[in-house]
């Protein structure tokens, strides 16, 4: 099972525009990085990555660099493979919106459904649709967001 942090859009919760950013290695983003940046409207880090392998292009061509910069070449894609949904999750962040949570599921779709159940759970009074009571009379407990294990980047919440 694969984890999903789970972010809605600025201003009033609107679950159907909810994003799913899967986190773990993104072969996607290790194979075509620049690619997958500009496809994630991450124009400043797709524009850092095509700089980065120019540069390692032109240091390729000095005679005895070649095999430091294939393996740098890898290197930099191996990294930006795994640290492709973190850079997506703080661009989210950037742009106001809040992370609502973790589910853990086979896919997205899963993922979105476990989301829209406990979103609705959630609902405010007064919205149209009314959250189920719980037994204990208390509202429904909210999913704890979770700890990033690994990455590069700062995390809110981590010291």
């Amino acid at each position: 099972m694969a984890s999903y942090v789970i972010f809605e859009p600025p201003g009033q919760p609107e679950p159907e525009r909810a994003v799913f950013v899967r986190d773990g290695f993104h072969w996607l983003a290790f194979l075509f990085s620049v690619l997958w940046f500009l496809w994630y409207r991450l124009w400043i880090e797709a524009g850092l990555v095509f700089a980065a392998m120019v540069g390692l292009s032109a240091i390729e061509d000095i005679e005895g660099l070649q095999g430091a910069a294939l393996v740098v070449s890898f290197l930099l894609a191996l990294g930006l493979g795994f640290e492709a949904p973190a850079l997506r999750m703080a661009a989210l962040r950037r742009r106001g919106w809040r992370e609502w949570g973790v589910v853990e599921a086979n896919d997205g779709d899963e993922a979105a459904i476990r989301y829209l159940a406990d979103a609705d759970a959630e609902l405010p009074v007064g919205t149209g649709r009314e959250p189920p009571a719980s037994p204990s009379g208390s509202a429904p407990a909210r999913r704890p967001a979770a700890v990033p294990v690994l990455g590069l980047l700062n995390y809110p919440g981590r010291n």
